[in-house]
């Protein structure tokens, strides 16, 4: 989720925790073998081996049309200490697919292969080349064909957000699709979309009847989701982040963005989130509208001090 789970967002939900692995933001790849500095800004977790400070594993993906120069990308990466590569054919923005990059590429399954193939080729069998997608770009018509294409290049697993580009975002995510795909590849295949509580959980893994599921705005939205998730799994009951707590997880995350970004923006990633936690949290809504007109970090600071006491 680009511009949504960065760094520091990673950092925080990890900290939370309940998660076992994570995916980088896309790196954007198009003419040149980019330098590690490029690398390292979008996963600073290459300088803790591929891990977040509490141990979670943290997978780079990178996004991109030339299967050469995607593969030279991914080779460049595990030299500086990639755990592994997942390869993006599900980002659904326009500006993306007008230059050939994300779901768009759905609409040529055959490209899709060489991408996954020559990036295979690239790293050392045991670095895991993995890739995401979705349904397909305008219809479904090529999802299997696409899913065909990433399993038969080498790949080891497969996440598939369960709506075509042309749907984004709108409810429902077809999870019934996950469940033909699987049945169509012998790779590991996980479950992706419109997961936003316990039960929606559980009813994804009886529809894809898959093991593993990746969840992206559910988790920003409840960041203790994955601990509740496992909470039940294990037959307890599962305790819940109050909101005074998450006031604190707030002022928390503000330092970390603070040092990530130029100052101009970091007002809009604490709106962000308040607006995305808005769903959990109805006191976001409120907070949200009070500090509309807020954008330096010290007043910013000083009004998630105050909204704490």
């Amino acid at each position: 989720m680009e511009g949504v789970v960065d760094a520091p967002m990673r950092e925080m939900l990890t900290r939370i925790g309940g998660i076992d692995q994570c995916v980088t933001e896309f790196v954007r790849v198009s003419e040149r073998v980019l330098p590690a500095k490029v690398f390292r800004k979008t996963c600073p977790e290459l300088f803790n081996d591929s891990n977040t400070s509490s141990g979670t594993p943290v997978i780079l993906q990178l996004l991109g049309s030339d299967p050469r120069i995607v593969a030279g990308n991914a080779r460049k990466a595990v030299s500086i200490g990639a755990r592994g590569i997942d390869l993006n054919f599900g980002c659904p923005a326009k500006t993306v697919n007008k230059s050939r990059g994300g779901a768009v590429l759905l609409q040529e399954p055959e490209l899709v292969h060489k991408i996954v193939w020559w990036t295979r080729q690239a790293v050392p069998d045991h670095i895991p080349v993995t890739a995401k997608m979705r349904l397909g770009y305008s219809d479904k018509s090529l999802a299997l064909e696409n899913a065909a294409a990433i399993a038969d290049a080498g790949a080891s697993g497969l996440t598939v957000h369960a709506r075509t580009k042309e749907e984004g975002y709108r409810p429902p995510a077809h999870w019934e699709w996950i469940a033909r795909i699987r049945e169509h590849v012998s790779i590991s295949v996980t479950a992706n979309g419109e997961v936003w509580n316990w039960q929606d959980y559980q009813r994804c893994r009886e529809v894809s009847g898959c093991d593993d599921v990746m969840i992206g705005r559910g988790l920003v939205a409840a960041p203790d989701l994955g601990l509740r998730i496992k909470a039940l799994q294990r037959g307890d009951d599962p305790e819940h982040l109050s909101w005074p707590e998450m006031l604190i997880l707030l002022q928390q995350f503000l330092e970390m963005v603070e040092q990530q970004l130029a100052p101009k923006y970091v007002h809009g990633r604490i709106k962000q989130w308040l607006k995305m936690m808005s769903r959990e949290y109805p006191q976001a809504t409120a907070m949200l509208q009070e500090m509309r007109l807020l954008k330096q970090v010290p007043e910013v600071r000083q009004f998630l001090h105050q909204y704490s006491l």
